[in-house]
């Protein structure tokens, strides 16, 4: 099921936004933007749905910095800023789409679907915490500096970063990453890992991969709410 973030700064129109849309989404709602670039990082989210006039920081300046470090979510403003200037500003600055208030509810899950829908099939970016996968390229990167991994590497981290948050056993992790895992012992992939985790954690304080005592690995991103 697709993610979708709402920064919305009036709590009426954040709680009906958010009783319509997960009927179909999941949804995480919040009235600011102070934990906003913490969620990105753990949570996948499809699209963000971002007020304009916020308490803080206007909505279109704040996406506008996202994109300068490397955040690719769709973003629809939903704002009463609806001036011809302002629309074009949006745009940009970041904007998939455009909705201004007041709105039409079937109006607006049309045009949510809409931006979800065309892009699912375009460049495929995963972000987990501060790892991003790039499939056209194969590239990772952390922190804005691509990663330098092995073949068995990359196939490693993708795998986990395709079932974040579950426990995956030696044998389920030889069985989808190894080619030739009938002919590859289990220790492999304990050293295979320790590898992996030097190069995308050298200094061993993010703990991206955690290891379960005789159960196997997981990959842990957490979970947050506003």
């Amino acid at each position: 099921m697709n993610t979708i973030l709402i920064v919305e700064d009036e709590p009426d129109i954040l709680e009906l936004l958010e009783y319509t849309l997960q009927k179909e989404y999941e949804v995480i709602g919040c009235l600011d933007t102070s934990r906003v670039v913490d969620i990105l990082d753990q949570e996948e989210i499809d699209l963000i749905l971002m007020d304009r006039n916020l308490p803080n920081v206007e909505g279109s300046v704040f996406i506008q910095e996202l994109r300068t470090k490397g955040y690719t979510q769709n973003v629809i403003y939903l704002t009463a800023k609806d001036a011809d200037e302002n629309i074009l500003e949006g745009f940009a600055r970041g904007a998939d789409d455009y909705i201004t208030k007041p709105f039409n509810i079937d109006i607006l899950k049309a045009r949510v679907r809409s931006v979800i829908n065309r892009t699912k099939n375009t460049l495929d970016v995963r972000k987990v915490r501060d790892i991003m996968y790039t499939a056209e390229q194969k590239k990772f990167m952390i922190e804005g500096s691509v990663v330098s991994l092995t073949h068995l590497e990359h196939d490693l981290l993708l795998y986990f970063i395709k079932n974040v948050d579950i426990l995956l056993s030696r044998e389920v992790l030889l069985e989808n990453v190894w080619e030739d895992s009938l002919d590859v012992k289990s220790k492999t992939v304990n050293v295979a890992i320790k590898r992996l985790k030097e190069k995308i954690d050298p200094l061993g304080t993010k703990e991206y991969i955690k290891s379960v005592r005789g159960e196997g690995y997981i990959f842990g991103k957490g979970t947050l709410s506003c």
